[in-house]
């Protein structure tokens, strides 16, 4: 009764079979991995997951979680049921009317015996019992039809005594059956044990994999929103941009139409006066008392349009109409250059995962930099850090590299800056100049090729008496859009050869892009001043933000 109680709890309620290898859903209940995968399949596409048993629902298809408690329960209980069905499968020899369970069998008699024929059976030592086997004659030596006894250790067969004594194994070193059994347990202990050890591995990956399938469904999950969210707001300024333009464009169209209407009604007025004008002079024409037409007061109004003012009044009409040919779209231009802008971000945001993990090399700070212990931050020091001088280290400029390099791919890092002082961030090759320049590159273009940004190894965005310009080569081109922002990011497209610039306000504003085909590995550069402003010392820093 209990044994099928048992069973029947641990039954999968879709195949109705012992559970194989079980997993469970949250809402508690369980089901052969197999089976719930078959089950959710058939859910994809519709939206909504549910638990067979249950009908609880999930938005997401649900994650299967291994249940290796009820995994050994349900082994287990197969193991025993299977013992129990060949103990129950052999039944007594001496019981013909009716079949009777065997408990033991006789391996001289070759018969099995029930507990009534057992109490009968003969005590003596050669009548060898055994549990319960249909196989008796595999427990009998198959030259000498005797019991199996001993074990040979050279041969590794079972013998029985005449194999021993007159056989073919007479010499050989001998066990018997229970020792070489025991030995042979022991090593199928340590085998079982090594199998126990890489189930629990094998168990602990498959956990392993499982939280990470868990993981890669959320990162998923979580970046399709952000893309959804993205579009959103891509949709939203792009609405925006049509609004913006095509009020624009209604406002010119009624301008004009005003413009146009006004002057139409101007050259009407003067329609109709050059319309009373010929109707005189048609009149003066056709009398024919010269007197009266000599005598003709208003001579001076009568002559031709074109010769008096006509250049002026005509021309002036001309140019409005022609100025009213076209529309302004020096708005419309302006907007379509910002949308460009905004799908050239997206498209950066979208394939860059995420923020480069860039740490300084100390290797290279200059001994008036103070490196921070995090290797984010660098700092204008008065203090000279006691730091040995080898070649890799900047001599004359507080600069600093960093550690890593790159060589393919796109990546950005932020930055944020003091809000005084003057610093350069941006990207160089390894193989800049670190030794001490002969003057300042203002001076002579010649004498000094280790400031970032003034040779043709390294690219930067420089913050100067609170202007900003961005150098490559000695080439320094002054930003003139107003930058309040103090966070900055620079993106790196190894590949296509660009490096930009990016005020991090809201929304992000390009600044400027270079151009180049990179031929070493980019590190992140970073250069710090200090300034006198004021009367006293003002020491710039620069943080990597992460």
């Amino acid at each position: 009764m209990a044994s099928a109680i048992l069973r029947d709890e641990l039954l999968c309620s879709i195949c109705l079979s012992i559970f194989k290898d079980p997993v469970m859903l949250r809402c508690g209940h369980n089901f052969c991995r197999v089976c719930i995968d078959r089950v959710l399949d058939t859910q994809d596409g519709s939206g909504v997951y549910s638990c067979p048993e249950c009908r609880e629902e999930f938005q997401e298809r649900p994650a299967l979680m291994r249940n290796i408690n009820l995994h050994n329960v349900a082994e287990r209980f197969l193991v025993t049921q299977q013992e129990q069905e060949e103990i129950t499968g052999i039944c007594c020899t001496y019981c013909v009317d009716s079949p009777v369970p065997a408990v033991r069998s006789c391996l001289h008699c070759e018969a099995s015996l029930c507990e009534k024929h057992l109490r009968a059976h003969s005590k003596s030592p050669e009548h060898v019992l055994s549990d319960p086997s249909t196989s008796l004659e595999k427990r009998k030596c198959s030259v000498h039809k005797k019991i199996l006894e001993y074990y040979c250790t050279e041969d590794a067969a079972c013998i029985c005594v005449s194999c021993s004594v007159i056989g073919k194994h007479n010499g050989h070193k001998m066990e018997s059956l229970d020792e070489a059994s025991e030995k042979k347990k022991k090593k199928l202990r340590n085998v079982l044990q090594k199998l126990i050890t890489k189930r629990e591995e094998t168990e602990e990956r498959v956990r392993s994999l499982e939280e990470q399938r868990s993981k890669a469904q959320e990162n998923a999950a979580g970046e399709a929103e952000r893309v959804t969210a993205l579009c959103t707001d891509i949709r939203r300024r792009v609405d925006d941009l049509e609004k913006k333009v095509l009020s624009e464009i209604s406002r010119q169209e009624k301008e004009e139409s005003r413009s146009l209407s006004a002057l139409i009604h101007q050259l009407e007025i003067k329609k109709d006066e050059l319309s009373r004008k010929m109707r005189h002079i048609e009149e003066l024409c056709n009398m024919t008392d010269p007197l009266t037409v000599l005598q003709e007061p208003d001579t001076g109004d009568l002559c031709d349009p074109e010769e008096e003012g006509g250049d002026e009044d005509t021309g002036g009409h001309d140019k409005q109409l022609h100025d009213g040919d076209d529309l302004d779209v020096a708005v419309i231009s302006h907007t379509l250059h910002t949308l460009c802008e905004v799908i050239s971000g997206i498209r950066r945001g979208i394939y860059v995962e995420g923020p480069a993990d860039i740490l300084l090399d100390v290797n290279t700070a200059a001994n008036y930099l103070l490196i921070s212990d995090g290797l984010k931050t660098a700092t204008c020091t008065e203090e000279k850090q006691k730091r040995p001088e080898t070649a890799e280290r900047f001599q004359k400029y507080h600069q600093v590299m960093s550690r890593r390099g790159f060589t393919s791919g796109r990546h950005y890092w932020d930055v944020e800056s003091s809000r005084s002082g003057e610093w350069m961030v941006g990207m160089c090759y390894p193989s800049i100049d670190r030794r001490v320049g002969m003057c300042y590159p203002s001076i002579d273009r010649r004498g000094d090729q280790s400031l970032i940004g003034y040779n043709n190894k390294s690219w930067c965005l420089r913050r100067y008496k609170n202007q900003f310009s961005v150098i490559h080569d000695w080439n320094v081109i002054q930003l003139t859009d107003k930058i309040s922002s103090d966070r900055f990011r620079i993106c790196l497209d190894y590949e296509v050869g660009q490096l930009s610039f990016y005020e991090l306000c809201d929304p992000i504003r390009h600044l400027h892009t270079f151009t180049a085909a990179f031929s070493e590995p980019l590190h992140a550069a970073l250069r710090v001043v200090r300034v006198y402003i004021d009367g006293h010392y003002v020491y710039s820093w620069v943080k990597i933000r992460t």
